[in-house]
């Protein structure tokens, strides 16, 4: 037996399995050719960020390009310090909020799917000290005994010395080449070790890999003799990764390119763990204008960097997605427009096509976006999400749309399914002030009117008005009423000829309309008049009329 035989057998005793037998255990996944495999691997230490959101989108819309890939949710919990209580309920709730459920992974609380779980980390402990022993036998990984006051030092005298780089490596890894005697020692006396990689790295060398959102890219070999095992057994990200991506049979990696400067050490552990290395995507971080310059979408600055935002807002997960694709690929507005009823999933996304720089996040351009999927959306639907999202949020807003259902649809059918729909919703928070003066109950009158109008002329209109209209007449009829009182009233039924002579008239037809709708409505703008009219009835429609008429007088 060789002395790193020996040494693994010393650090690993209760080890039993090889890599071999994981090897077996997780099979290639027996996919069509090219097929690919992506992971969202979050850590649960806050709540899901946009970004998040963005790279889970990204993942899966990568393995969607392909006939039969796999999209899935790994946890990667070993920091357990920085680990937040229901970290990862927030993770898997803001996924499926918005539509991006993995096809396997961690699917709940102790809940998986999957034949290559466990998908946290926590719960592979095993099977990475199976891979490190390996690792030491192979004379690639060694036990660092150094303390931290002793890595302190290290750096203080590289400073002093000036080296290129500061770290473990070479001459400074002062563990790197102790005897089997001597590690055996310091281990039975109970000294404390980390297990590190003895890199293979040179600093003459470099290494070139060709990003799908970057391009070609190249970067100084790894030399670092870099922590695999902690303290307590436990891997750093950087070894957990890579055997996890090996076993979970990951082809694409899909991340944030602040893991670009790790990508050497990356795959440097791929190739001495005896991995093939994955296919690098490194997305740009979402932006955000600040005082005429640009920064990332801040966790601690901006409230719209958490999902939950989007969530309590009441934004419709299409738009969310919707918007974020604008963002990734340039020429998804153009798709759009050219495929205005084609589901999202039908749109060609291109890694290559997203940019290297990073885009700008724009809260009014998401909104823009948000109106124009709930304006296609049917009544049905808007009111079936409005009011699962008022259950959740607004109480005083479920309550009123449930209690009178068929009500709160011919609300929400006014000027829908048309040609040109209207575009006041954004999302589901604005829907109680939009419906709110067809209910008494959150209706507040308000008689304001434009300049140009008197007050007297208002009630004159007013009180012609309640002597014919009738909320039976069907649209032809009603209009017909509001030109006949025109002429009388000092108005003219013709717009054109206001505007050839405007000195001859107190107004025209549409003047008339406003006060009409400001006197049942409290508003200049609204959807369809004539429908309002319908839906409230004759009753309701009176009482305003009568009431409005009372403050113009």
């Amino acid at each position: 037996m060789s002395d790193y035989e020996k040494l693994a057998e010393l650090l690993f005793p209760d080890i039993t399995k090889t890599p071999e037998d994981y090897e077996k255990i997780y099979p290639e996944r027996g996919l069509s050719e090219g097929a690919r495999v992506s992971r969202f691997a979050p850590s649960p230490t806050g709540f899901l960020h946009l970004g998040g959101l963005f790279a889970s989108m990204i993942s899966r819309l990568t393995t969607r390009a392909t006939d039969d890939g796999v999209f899935f949710l790994r946890i990667e919990d070993t920091d357990k310090k920085r680990e937040i209580e229901d970290g990862v309920s927030a993770i898997i709730t803001g996924l499926k909020d918005f539509g991006m459920t993995p096809d396997e992974g961690v699917m709940g609380f102790n809940e998986e799917s999957g034949n290559y779980g466990p998908y946290q980390q926590s719960h592979r402990k095993e099977i990475y000290q199976t891979i490190a022993k390996s690792l030491v036998i192979k004379g690639l990984a060694y036990p660092c005994f150094c303390s931290e006051e002793e890595l302190n030092s290290i750096r203080a005298e590289q400073e002093k010395v000036g080296t290129p780089i500061q770290g473990y490596f070479s001459e400074w890894a002062k563990c790197r080449e102790l005897s089997f005697e001597e590690q055996k020692a310091n281990i039975e006396a109970g000294k404390p070790y980390t297990l590190r990689l003895r890199s293979p790295g040179s600093a003459e060398n470099r290494i070139k890999f060709d990003d799908l959102i970057k391009g070609k890219i190249e970067m100084p070999e790894n030399i670092q003799d870099v922590v695999l095992l902690k303290t307590d057994g436990i891997p750093t990200y950087h070894f957990a990764h890579a055997v996890d991506d090996h076993f979970m049979r990951t082809t694409h990696v899909v991340r944030g390119d602040e893991w670009i400067s790790s990508v050497p050490l990356h795959i440097q552990l791929f190739k001495a763990c005896g991995y093939r290395v994955p296919k690098y995507a490194h997305i740009s971080p979402i932006m955000k204008e600040d005082n005429g310059g640009k920064r990332k979408l801040s966790k601690r600055k901006d409230p719209e960097a958490s999902v939950s935002f989007y969530t309590e807002s009441g934004y419709p997960k299409e738009s969310v997605i919707e918007y974020l694709l604008t963002i990734a690929n340039s020429n998804f507005e153009d798709w759009r427009k050219v495929n205005k009823d084609a589901p999202q999933s039908a749109f060609p996304f291109n890694l290559k096509k997203m940019s290297a720089s990073g885009a700008l996040f724009d809260l009014n351009k998401l909104n823009d976006v948000s109106k124009n999927v709930i304006s296609v959306m049917t009544a049905d639907e808007v009111y079936e999400k409005a009011l699962i999202w008022a259950k959740a949020y607004d109480e005083e807003l479920y309550n009123l749309f449930s209690k009178d259902e068929a009500f709160a649809k011919g609300i929400l059918s006014i000027d829908r399914g048309t040609a040109k729909p209207r575009k006041d919703i954004a999302k589901w928070d604005e829907i109680k002030d939009y419906v709110s003066y067809f209910y008494n109950e959150i209706y507040t009158p308000d008689y304001s009117l434009p300049e140009n109008i008197s007050k007297e002329d208002a009630a004159a209109v007013l009180e012609a008005y309640l002597k014919v209209f009738d909320a039976a007449d069907d649209k032809d009829t009603w209009f017909n009423k509001i030109k006949e009182l025109c002429e009388p009233l000092g108005f003219t039924p013709n717009v054109k000829e206001y505007k050839k002579n405007p000195e001859a008239f107190k107004g025209h037809v549409g003047d008339v309309s406003t006060v009409i709708r400001v006197a049942i409505t409290s508003r200049r703008n609204t959807p369809d008049l004539h429908s309002i009219i319908a839906l409230l009835g004759n009753d309701e429609i009176k009482a305003r009329l009568e009431s409005a008429l009372k403050e113009y007088k």
